[in-house]
């Protein structure tokens, strides 16, 4: 068993009674970081942070899991961070995304609605000469490279 799968298996055992709380990613980088992103549905908090930190340092140290020095990391996906789970998805309903295709090509509108398939978003489209129109898009996921929330300072 891989660091990552290891460490996804504490967060699941601590955050198992938070029906709230989602593990988001786990990532081990070679410089020795160990990234743990927790998210919620209204939020993750600085005390929820500290208990999974603390809960799976101590077992990492118990099963010597990690035999070089690492700096663990527990927090919250950043505005910046791509949205990677269709729970994410949920929560940002209402929200205004970036989409980027596969394929190459960037779409942004407020996200209406999540299935088990995609997306759909309303997004403004201006044709040649006339007036732009809102319309709802559908998304596969399979067509998804990365989705971002926009931050607006309106």
């Amino acid at each position: 068993m891989n660091i990552e799968q290891r460490v996804s298996e504490l967060v699941e055992e601590k955050i198992a009674d938070r029906a709230d709380l989602f593990l988001v990613d786990v990532k081990m980088h070679s410089n020795g970081k160990l990234i743990v992103l927790v998210d919620g549905d209204t939020g993750v908090g600085i005390a929820d942070c500290v208990a999974i930190s603390r809960h799976v340092g101590y077992h990492l140290e118990e099963e010597n899991v990690i035999e070089h020095a690492y700096n663990l990391e527990v927090s919250s996906p950043g505005v910046d961070t791509p949205l990677k789970q269709q729970r994410q998805y949920e929560k940002n309903k209402g929200r205004n995304v970036s989409v980027k295709l596969i394929a190459g090509e960037k779409r942004e509108g407020l996200l209406l609605q999540v299935s088990e398939e995609g997306i759909t978003i309303e997004e403004k489209v201006k044709e040649k000469g006339k007036k732009a129109v809102l319309i709802e898009s559908f998304i596969p996921f399979g067509e998804i490279m990365e989705t971002k929330v926009l931050i607006s300072f309106k």
